[in-house]
Order: structure tokens, then C-alpha cells, then sequence
């Protein structure tokens, strides 16, 4: 073993992996530099890791069986709301999904973007995952609000597209919020006023960070933070308290941002819990953060912002991935005993009932690309994978919240068997459940502690998958599927197949055949996406598009008024009911 070999171990790089398809690549010499120059940013060596303690389960739940609907929040298509998906709408979704015997609601991750910015939407590349997009607020629900009229605001042209316009959504409802905020300090209740002192309090020098990291966003707007002139570009607490206490600045705004949108998360939780709702919030968490965000700018010596999170290639991206998303740095977080990682599951369990933990392979290790590189280039970079179990095992007993890994991908061996010691949660995708010759698997394959579902935000809906729309629209913008028709045609006669063996009362209804066939399974869990009860035929994201598919900006076809009495909802609910077994 050469020298350069030797050392990208003793950092975690591994030498080389297998791809999907069982192709070795080796890790390259300058692959192995780049990202050990990374790596050791900061540190004159490696931490010592200390083995992990007794595994302990994580929060089990009560033991009941339920199922969960799913919605990309943002999508949500209501007469009231201003052309984006907010808590109101939540909340009255709630209220909707309990009376049909669902135990809560799945959503996309809520982490705070870059509003003003409409070409980085993806709930997936946050600005920071501690804090929520202020996008969610339902602004007509803040007490001093004057309302839309008195603010001079038209909201017929954001709610009448079918995109989402979310430069004009933002525009509208931040001059919005900042009135409010002016009403706030003028007119605001002595207990208002003392809730939103007791949560500035409460997230202390975090929310410092985040509020100042925005006010300097506006001030050096265009310029990412590497860029910025010293001491913004590595400030300190003190540079930030100064920041912060000075004149004319926006930091308190930011802030009240904070607070107004954690209290009515706060709210749609206690409403769930009221409707009898055994999960209430089930919330994603993104595998990575913006590399010119705030977490990665408030935590430069646990984030890599020099290389990106990415993927090898699999069947359906034949080239790799490359998510431009930063990683956590798995030495420094060994060296602070996970703080970071333990502040960011807090954070996601403070209003949910259960989380999904995106990409949940990168605990054990993280495919890295440097930046500037293309996947190909990249190496998997090993994490203390049982140590970062125990952290997450500890806060979801803390919060009694059920934490799901999306498991899908390559495997390391043993992985699996380790997510099951700490109590972590499968996911399991009926679209990827499937033998070597392509036939789908039975219900009972599926194991209990999991999360089950027909597909992802990054698969084809039902009706796409179906009507193989999918396999089409990646052709049409020059994107090798990774599937023929053949293949296709193939796999929809092993899912008839398979549907007719065990929803056999269910002839022509395709979503109600593949909600029984879930609620035959033995997972505690099982998620129906709205997108699907809707009969949507595009494709929520496509990875590897940015402007040639309109990833995340597409609303549902049916406003939320109108989903009372939705036959396709009855049927899903029904499906359950007849499952035969408690689902509540």
C-alpha cells in the first residue's frame, strides 16, 4: 500500500467501490488528495472514535399500524392561500385526512430556502435545515396583519397558474411579513410579545447565526459568502452580537420570520394530535445543506463546502449524480461529539411525530465529489456510523419521535442489520422491490419496522409510471431513462400481476389495488401520496434537470376545498378498511 493510499484510509476515503451495475472504480490519486485536503481542514489528524455503547431502540411508536398521506406541501392549490402551500392549508388538510382514518401527514422537508431566489427551489438543498422557509407562513393568521387589501397586494395572478411563480410569491408575501412585522412592534399583545422573547431565547445563538446570515444575504446580494469582505466572511459570536445590536439592520425581522412560522408548525401538530392522529407530522430531513447557505457558513468547520454529496450510478441515472449539496464533515463531527448532527434531528423532531432521514446511507459513509467534478470522480468517504446511530437513537427517545431511513440505493453490507439495532426504520418503495428477473415482491416480504409506498418525489407518479409519460419526458429533454419500453411494458404486466394476486377485488382501479396491496403488508407504517390519489401524471423532480423540467414549482389540479367527498380519497380510505386490520 502506497503512502497516498495509506493516508486517504486513515481519513476514511475508500480505495474504490461497485457501482450498481457491479463495475469497480477506482478511486483516483488526485480524487484522494482533493478530498483528504478537505477532510483535515482544521484538524493536524484524525479523531480517536470510541465504540458505541449498548444499543438502545429508538422511539417505537405505539405499535399500531397506520397509514399517512403524503404531500409536497408547497404544491397545495387552495381558494385562500397566496399561490404557495402554507400551514393554513396544512391545517385544514389535517382535519381532512383524519376523517378519513389517516394518522397524519407526510410532507416534504421544511428547511429554509432562498425565497427570493425561484431557481433553487428544491426543498432538498436548503439554506439551513435548522430553520423553516418563511414561504410556509400563513400570513392572513398573524394577529396584526392588516390583511392583502390594506397591503395593496393583488393575489388572483399568484393562485390562477398552474406553476408556481415563486419570485412573486415571495415578493408579495415578504413585503407582507415585514408590514406585519412593523404592526408587531407597534401593537402586539404584552403575551405576544413575551412568546416571541421566550423563542428568541430559546434558540439563542442559532437564530443569531440564521438572522444575521440573512441580513448580510441582502446586503451583499448576488455575492455567495465566500466572497464576502471580513469579518462576515468567518465572523464571530461577537461580530454577529455587534451586527446584530446595530441600527437599521434586518436581523430582528428574520427572526420574527422564525418565530411566527415555528408556532404554526407548532399549531398543525396540536391540531393532528386533537384529531386523534397517533403520528401527526411525519417531515423529511435533507442529506445535505447549500454550500452558500447559512449552515454551512455558521458551521465552516463541520460542513465540507469544498466537495458536494452525489450518487454512482444506478439504473436510473446511468452517469452518477452530483447534488451540489454540502456534507456534514464526519471528523469534525466525531470531534464535537455529534452536535451538529444531534441539533439538526432536534430541530426536525421539535413539531413531528415521525422524520424520514433522506439518503440515510450517508451515516455509515457519503460518495463525495469534489467541486468542479463530475460524478464520475467521486469516492465514498466513511462516517462512525454506530456512534451517529446513538445520537439519533438518544434525541428520538427524547422527542418520542419514529425515525425513518430512506434506505434505497447501493447497500453496505450489514447496514441494514445496524439500522435495526438502533431502532431506525426501512423505506420501502414497491417500485424498487423486485427479484432479478423483474417480478414485484409479495406483501408479506415486507418487514414490519418500515415505511412502505409505491414511489418518491424523485420516481414517476402511478398514472406516469402506468402510462410510461415518464420514460417519455426524459427523452424529450435528452435524458437516457435507464429503462426501454420493453422493460416498461414488462414491469407493468408483474405489477398487474402481482396486484391481481392480492387486490383481486379491485379490477380497472389501479391506485385502489396498490393501496391494498400495502395495507397488506406487515409495515407499520404505509404512505399514499396526494399526487397519486389525484391522478397527476408528471413527475414531481427529475434528477439531473434544473430548467428543463419544472421540478418542484408544479401545483396539484384540485383545489383543497374541493378534496371533501374526493372519490379517489374514499377509495384509498376504503382500501384500508377492508384491509381487515386496525389502521388507527
Amino acid at each position: 500500500m502506497d503512502d497516498l493510499t495509506a493516508e486517504a484510509g486513515l481519513w476514511g476515503v475508500e480505495n474504490g467501490y461497485y457501482d450498481v451495475f457491479g463495475r469497480w472504480h477506482e478511486t483516483s490519486a488526485k480524487t484522494r488528495r482533493r478530498l483528504i485536503a478537505a477532510l483535515s481542514h482544521g484538524l493536524d489528524r484524525p479523531p480517536q472514535i470510541a465504540p458505541a455503547g449498548e444499543a438502545i431502540r429508538a422511539f417505537q411508536g405505539d405499535g399500531g399500524r397506520y397509514w399517512v398521506l403524503a404531500v409536497q406541501l408547497y404544491s397545495l392549490r387552495s381558494r385562500r392561500n397566496w399561490g404557495h402551500g402554507d400551514f393554513g392549508d396544512l391545517a385544514r388538510l389535517i382535519e381532512l385526512a383524519a376523517a378519513c382514518g389517516a394518522a397524519g401527514i407526510g410532507l416534504n422537508p421544511l428547511h429554509a430556502l432562498f425565497p427570493e431566489r425561484a431557481q433553487e427551489a428544491s426543498p432538498y438543498a436548503p439554506n439551513s435545515r435548522s430553520f423553516i422557509n418563511p414561504l410556509y407562513i400563513d400570513v392572513d393568521a398573524i394577529v396584526e396583519f392588516p390583511g392583502a387589501r390594506a397591503a395593496g397586494i393583488e393575489l388572483n395572478p399568484l393562485r390562477g397558474g398552474e406553476l408556481i411563480d415563486y419570485a412573486g410569491v415571495a415578493h408579495a408575501k415578504l413585503d407582507a411579513l415585514r408590514l406585519a412585522y412593523e404592526h408587531f412592534k407597534m401593537s402586539a399583545s404584552e403575551d405576544r410579545r413575551a412568546d416571541f422573547e421566550s423563542y428568541r431565547d430559546e434558540q439563542g445563538e442559532r437564530l443569531l447565526g440564521f438572522s444575521c446570515f440573512e441580513e448580510l444575504r441582502g446586503r451583499y446580494a448576488g455575492q455567495p459568502w465566500p466572497d464576502w469582505p471580513e469579518p462576515w466572511r468567518h465572523a464571530t459570536i461577537a461580530d454577529l452580537k455587534r451586527l446584530h445590536a446595530a441600527e437599521r439592520t434586518d436581523c430582528k425581522f428574520h427572526e420574527f420570520l422564525q418565530w411566527v412560522a415555528d408556532r404554526q408548525l407548532a399549531a398543525c401538530q396540536e391540531i393532528a394530535q386533537r384529531c386523534g392522529m397517533p403520528v401527526g407530522l411525519y417531515i423529511d430531513v435533507a442529506v445535505g445543506m447549500h454550500p452558500h447557505g447559512a449552515d454551512a457558513w455558521s458551521r465552516q468547520t463541520s460542513v465540507l463546502a469544498d466537495v458536494s454529496i452525489g450518487a454512482p450510478p444506478d439504473e436510473f441515472n446511468p452517469a452518477g449524480q452530483n447534488w451540489g449539496l454540502a456534507p456534514f464533515n464526519p471528523a469534525a463531527l466525531a470531534a464535537s461529539d455529534f452536535a451538529a448532527l444531534r441539533e439538526l434531528v432536534r430541530s426536525a423532531m421539535r413539531h413531528a411525530g415521525a422524520i424520514r432521514l433522506d439518503h440515510v446511507l450517508g451515516l455509515k459513509r457519503v460518495f463525495m465529489v469534489p467541486r468542479g467534478s463530475g460524478a464520475a470522480d467521486g469516492a465514498y468517504v466513511r462516517f462512525p456510523f454506530e456512534l451517529s446511530l446513538q445520537a439519533i437513537a438518544d434525541e428520538s427517545l427524547a422527542a418520542r419521535c419514529i425515525v425513518i431511513g430512506e434506505d434505497l440505493g447501493t447497500v453496505p453490507e450489514g447496514f441494514r442489520d445496524a439500522l435495526a439495532r438502533w431502532g431506525l426504520w426501512r423505506y420501502l418503495v414497491i417500485l424498487f422491490e423486485r427479484e432479478n428477473d423483474g417480478r414485484f415482491r409479495p406483501p408479506e416480504w415486507y418487514p414490519a419496522e418500515a415505511l412502505a409506498t409505491f414511489n418518491t418525489h424523485d420516481l414517476p407518479s402511478l398514472r406516469g409510471w402506468l402510462e410510461a409519460h415518464d420514460l417519455r419526458a426524459k427523452r424529450g429533454i435528452g435524458l437516457e431513462p435507464g429503462e426501454s419500453d420493453a422493460e416498461r411494458a414488462w414491469a407493468q404486466q408483474c405489477l398487474r400481476q402481482i396486484l391481481a394476486a392480492h387486490a383481486a377485488d379491485r379490477p380497472g382501479d389501479e391506485l385502489a389495488a396498490v393501496t391494498g396491496f400495502l395495507a397488506q403488508t406487515p409495515s407499520r407504517l404505509v404512505a399514499i401520496t396526494l399526487d397519486d390519489i389525484l391522478g397527476e401524471r408528471e413527475q414531481i423532480n427529475i434528477p439531473g434537470t434544473v430548467d428543463e423540467h419544472p421540478n418542484w414549482r408544479r401545483k396539484l389540479a384540485v383545489d383543497l376545498e374541493d378534496l371533501e367527498g374526493n372519490e379517489p380519497l374514499r377509495r384509498v380510505a376504503e382500501a384500508f378498511a377492508r384491509a381487515g386490520r386496525s389502521w388507527r
